[in-house]
């Protein structure tokens, strides 16, 4: 295992490369003092090809208001050392720490699948939210386009969607989604965890700075296309007295929404952020460490129904009251009207000619 800078690597959000938990063999890295340079300054991101056969995800989840989901991307090159979806990369043999922030497994095939599902005599619409594990908008998505031909898709059968994502990336496909607001198909969350660039720039390194995240909120709400914002997650001691802050600062930007979750830390993320709060914050470390436990009836996370997104204890309430209260003050409510499904029709079957009465979508420049 190649040794790492003991602070890390600039632009990468994990500290380490642990073997993921399914590995036979467990590697460890250490300084014997003969290799004093074998440490990288940078790891490029590999991108990786997945072959699935279906892409959208089910799930029943009682915390999650939809019950299907999208990922375009394994793993997530903004690398926020917090992301919950960390673990889900152990099940491709791959470590949840930098691995899953360079080895990118992309779905070139996402578009194509989607609408060979869609087709089936056996589909009902419901709302297919983008984003849900991994960012759709993160970096490599400038080249490879996937989400951009995942959307093509939905808005040819006039299916609704709701996108989750901390980049700017997501103006370039307002000549998208803003046609589908005006249907009623398409909702945008903005994720904003912090307002201080700094902080945003060691969670998470390549994601865009908080102002720009807002003004994604800005031009999008100028567009017509409904936006909120998400500040999540919010992490005891680290970033949670922004809240209020953060609520205003996108409502001024034209959020009408919003929403918060607690910092969620199952599997390998509890050591990976264990390590990086060590390295970066080392003087708040055990009081961001015992706020957490506060939170978790005295454990790291706890995954529960009802409780793994909220917390629960004397801590935990008070962070749900700050929020119910600036939301209602700022007068941001969970979410706007409901997604239509009315308006659903199967699109055309691969490879068959567009209609000559067909909307033509236009792309349109817009700084990201």
């Amino acid at each position: 295992m190649t040794r790492l800078p003991r602070g890390g690597l600039r632009g990468r959000g994990a500290v380490s490369n642990p073997t993921g938990r399914f590995e036979a063999v467990r590697e460890e890295a250490f300084d014997d003092g003969w290799t004093p340079d074998e440490a990288p300054d940078r790891i490029p991101t590999e991108v990786l090809t997945d072959r699935t056969r279906t892409v959208i995800a089910r799930n029943d989840s009682p915390d999650v208001p939809f019950d299907r989901s999208l990922n375009p991307y394994r793993g997530c090159e903004h690398g926020c050392v917090y992301c919950f979806a960390r673990p889900s990369h152990a099940w491709l043999g791959f470590s949840p720490g930098l691995d899953f922030e360079t080895r990118i497994v992309a779905k070139p095939r996402a578009a194509e699948l989607l609408r060979g599902e869609l087709r089936k005599r056996s589909y009902r619409p419901a709302p297919i939210a983008l984003g849900s594990n991994t960012d759709p908008y993160q970096p490599v998505e400038r080249e490879l386009r996937i989400t951009r031909g995942v959307l093509e898709v939905l808005a040819e059968a006039r299916h609704p969607t709701g996108v989750v994502t901390k980049s700017a990336l997501v103006l370039r496909d307002l000549d998208l989604l803003a046609p589908m607001a005006r249907e009623g198909l398409a909702r945008v969350m903005v994720s904003v965890t912090t307002l201080d660039r700094e902080l945003a720039r060691r969670m998470e390194p390549r994601a865009a700075a908080p102002e720009r995240r807002l003004g994604a909120i800005r031009a999008l709400a100028a567009a017509g296309v409904p936006v909120g914002v998400l500040a999540s997650p919010m992490i005891p001691g680290l970033n949670d007295a922004a809240l209020e802050a953060i609520l205003e600062a996108a409502r001024d930007a034209g959020a009408d929404a919003a929403g918060f979750i607690l910092v969620r830390l199952p599997l390998e993320i509890r050591d990976l952020f264990r390590e990086w709060l060590e390295t970066h914050y080392p003087t708040k470390a055990a009081k961001v460490e015992a706020l957490i436990r506060d939170t978790r009836g005295g454990a790291l996370y706890r995954a529960e129904f009802g409780e793994r997104m909220r917390g629960r204890g004397p801590y935990a309430d008070l962070l749900a009251n700050r929020f119910r209260v600036a939301a209602r003050r700022l007068d941001l409510g969970p979410a706007g009207p409901p997604l239509r499904t009315d308006l659903f029709r199967p699109p055309r079957a691969p490879g068959a000619p567009r209609s000559l009465f067909a909307p033509r979508s236009r792309e349109v420049s817009h700084a990201t």
